[in-house]
């Protein structure tokens, strides 16, 4: 990659800030609990994998803040800090489960010295993000088996680097591809009211030397329809034991398209992204977002102030339109039930069953 989308640098957290990409390439350099968590809810760093790999840099900067501090009250304050970390966003699984690995390493210390769990923190930290890093290039690797040598895929919203540790899952898959010298063309939506599509993934392919065609939202049902769209593959932000994704707004109108017009519909997810307290998609929480991002555009007002406005983050996609789902352990396949139990959660830990 070109760019870096999360690092620990210089004792704080150096993000790639999204708001302001396409038109500046702006790091911000974070050093406070709060700072982050309000750059969480204002999409400075966004994606589920980057969400959760934020979220343990985040408590490893509680700790590195603590450091001076008597154990027990180190402790509260990092705890505290992961509470604030754990209302930003309600829908991308991600970051819950990075903030309840790191809580356990909090909970289960026994040492005396704060100085020794910021370093324990840290080293955690660390281990998520390139964890993140080696699944999503097995994922990838996986995905691009299902190429054809010359493909034109479509894909929604953001879900490449910018999106996680630093290569991508739906991205990903492309990325990997293009490796193997097959030909890409990637057509992407704008993907509003925020534009992600528009302003975040034709940035990262151009960057990444991907051919990509931009297109409104409400044209893609006619590539589909005249036949120019091989496949498509979209990234999710959780996804239930049954095998409903969410993912982006959009994403839901998409599959039904590709259903009616016989395209493959794939998403490309790691196994944290996979939420197996949860039956089905009706259980996951859906975050709706301030109605300004929706009233306005690049900041000038394009409705009446008195309107009333419905904006959620995400859908939901029901299974029976998904052809497969790609993780680091292959492709799963329907019935996605039995084989997310069998490939995803061979133990049975926190099914709902």
């Amino acid at each position: 990659m070109r760019f870096n989308t999360i690092e620990w640098k210089n004792n704080s957290i150096r993000i790639l800030d999204q708001r302001e990409l396409p038109l500046k390439e702006i790091y911000l350099e974070i050093r406070t609990v709060k700072k982050l968590a309000n750059s969480i809810k204002r999409l400075s760093i966004r994606g589920a994998p980057a969400i959760g790999i934020a979220a343990g840099y985040g408590v490893a900067l509680s700790s590195f803040n603590s450091k001076s501090l008597e154990i027990k009250k180190a402790k509260i304050r990092i705890l505290n800090d992961i509470e604030i970390l754990r209302k930003t966003r309600p829908t991308a699984v991600n970051l819950f489960w990075a903030l309840e690995r790191m809580k356990e390493i909090v909970d289960e210390y026994k040492g005396r010295e704060a100085k020794r769990l910021h370093h324990i923190l840290f080293k955690e930290a660390k281990k998520i993000h390139k964890e993140d890093k080696e699944l999503c290039r097995r994922i990838g690797k996986n995905g691009a088996q299902l190429i054809p040598s010359k493909a034109n895929i479509m894909t929604h919203c953001n879900a490449g680097a910018l999106a996680t540790g630093g290569w991508g899952t739906a991205l990903g898959v492309i990325y990997a591809a293009k490796k193997m010298r097959k030909t890409i063309h990637v057509y992407i939506g704008e993907t509003r009211p925020l534009l992600q599509g528009a302003r975040l993934t034709t940035w990262e392919l151009w960057k990444n030397d991907v051919p990509v065609t931009l297109v409104v939202d409400s044209a893609r049902a006619t590539l589909l329809k005249e036949g120019r769209i091989d496949l498509i593959i979209v990234g999710a932000d959780r996804i239930a034991s049954n095998g409903d994704v969410a993912n982006k707004i959009g994403t839901y109108p998409l599959a039904l398209i590709a259903k009616r017009h016989r395209v493959d519909f794939y998403v490309a997810a790691p196994s944290t992204t996979f939420d197996l307290s949860i039956k089905s998609g009706a259980e996951i929480p859906i975050e709706e977002r301030d109605e300004e991002e929706v009233k306005s555009f690049s900041r000038i007002i394009t409705t009446p102030d008195s309107i009333n406005v419905f904006n959620p983050a995400f859908d939901v996609t029901p299974n029976e339109l998904i052809t497969g789902i790609i993780t680091e352990k292959g492709v799963l396949r329907k019935p996605f039930k039995k084989s997310i139990k069998r490939y995803i959660n061979p133990n049975n830990v926190k099914t709902t069953e």
